[in-house]
């Protein structure tokens, strides 16, 4: 369920500021994105996997706390990272 480091590393260089920029806001939000889709993926085949099912709905509601804050301070950024992400409608 977890990222491979390859892809970890291939999205921190992508939305970070360097390849060991891991606390930046847009970088976290993009791996807690990958880590919801991988996750939904799961959900949809087991249907029944409760924990996992809580799990990303915890990792949901973390993005969107991030999401909020990264509004707050940069509505520039945020208004981009969405679009690339394609997280809303």
């Amino acid at each position: 369920m977890a990222l491979s480091k390859d892809e970890t590393t291939s999205i921190v260089s992508k939305f970070g500021k360097s390849e060991k920029d891991t606390g930046a806001t847009e970088v976290q939000i993009a791996l807690l994105t990958e880590r919801i889709n991988q996750l939904t993926e799961h959900c949809k085949q087991f249907k029944k996997d409760k924990s996992s099912n809580r799990g990303l709905l915890i990792l949901v509601g973390h993005r969107r706390r991030i999401l909020k804050y990264l509004q707050r301070r940069d509505l520039e950024k945020y208004r981009s990272l969405i679009k690339e992400l394609g997280i809303r409608k």
